[in-house]
C-alpha cells in the first residue's frame, strides 16, 4: 500500500473533497420562450429548438 510523503493540510483535503457537494445546476429562463433551461444548452419549445433565445433549428414534419 502506498504511504504518502508528507501530511497533508485540512485546506488541501478538504477542496478535494469538496466537489462530492456539489449543488443542483442551476437554471436560465429564455428570454423569447420563458421556458426554463440548462445555463449554455439548446432547448425544444414547440417544434423549434432554441439557444440564446433565438430559433436555431425546427423539427422536421415527417
Amino acid at each position: 500500500m502506498p504511504h504518502p510523503k508528507r501530511k497533508l493540510s485540512r485546506a488541501r483535503r478538504d477542496s478535494r473533497r469538496g466537489h462530492d457537494k456539489a449543488t443542483a445546476s442551476t437554471l436560465a429562463i429564455c428570454p423569447t420562450t420563458g421556458q426554463p433551461h440548462l445555463y449554455h444548452r439548446a432547448h425544444w419549445f414547440e417544434g423549434k429548438l432554441y439557444y440564446k433565445g433565438k430559433v436555431v433549428m425546427e423539427k422536421a414534419s415527417a
